[in-house]
């Protein structure tokens, strides 16, 4: 007799996984995007979603913060179950406002609200509730530390944001992103609008930031991917073709789809 499988809320998870996408598809209406994904996500690590042009990265990766519940007929099919607590993400009673306190997104051009420098990194605490000013002022300032912008900003911290340059917008962003003390953040292409310094300063903070917090980056860029990433996976047509550690995928990679890609002979 073989024993069933134990239901998911009840498996042990590894010790090493902060995240982990089960079967997960999604729907934009009657169009299916993703195609029973199955991928886990490595606590502090970085994740790299490499494939061309509408394979399905940045649909894959706004899932993690339930972004999709903004558009009516979006569906998803699937599970994401965030370690340890074993808590499925995309369980209509787990609520997407609390999701994306505990997940935190970047997008692809800096988005600055049209507030000061501090408004702008207390907003989501502000919406959590918290209203003292010393622990506003604190958590602002760490932030802001974390994301390698204090020193540049702490003198103008009532300047709108639109003043700051494009790099340091960008940083600005990622200050928002981890006010809320996220467990996982996401980037969707962070620096595709930006210069090649500003770019290099990115991902030099990426490499900062994984001491402290899961982090899951969409780049189309494979010189990127292969300097910040610790695990890539490779997406096709809404599928996952090929999922491991950088060093394998970009070196040796199982399968000769995912090769053609990274070489540049497909895509």
């Amino acid at each position: 007799m073989v024993n069933a499988p134990a239901p998911a809320a009840s498996r042990a998870p590894d010790p090493d996984k902060k995240a982990e996408a089960r079967e997960l598809s999604f729907f934009y209406g009657h169009f299916q995007a993703l195609k029973g994904i199955s991928v886990p996500i490595y606590e502090k690590k970085v994740t790299a979603l490499i494939g061309p042009s509408g394979c399905g990265k940045s649909t894959f990766l706004r899932c993690f913060n339930r972004m999709h519940d903004l558009y009516p007929g979006n569906r998803y099919q699937g599970e994401i179950m965030l370690y340890p607590d074993n808590t499925n993400l995309l369980d209509p009673a787990v609520d997407p406002i609390e999701v994306r306190m505990r997940i935190s997104m970047v997008f692809q051009k800096p988005n600055p609200f049209p507030k000061s420098l501090y408004e702008n990194v207390a907003y989501g605490l502000r919406v959590r509730g918290e209203r003292k000013r010393a622990r506003l002022d604190d958590k602002v300032e760490e932030a802001l530390r974390s994301a390698a912008l204090w020193d540049e900003v702490k003198d103008r911290m009532n300047d709108l944001a639109f003043n700051l340059s494009g790099g340091q917008q960008q940083r600005l962003c990622i200050a928002r992103a981890l006010a809320t003390d996220p467990e996982i953040l996401l980037f969707d292409e962070p620096t595709s609008a930006l210069d090649p310094i500003a770019t290099a300063s990115i991902e030099q903070l990426i490499g900062d930031l994984k001491e402290r917090v899961t982090i899951l980056i969409v780049t189309h860029n494979m010189q990127q991917a292969a300097r910040v990433s610790d695990y890539t996976a490779y997406m096709y047509l809404g599928e996952l073709i090929e999922f491991g550690d950088t060093n394998t995928i970009f070196i040796k990679p199982r399968h000769r789809q995912t090769e053609d890609y990274i070489t540049g002979r497909f895509g």
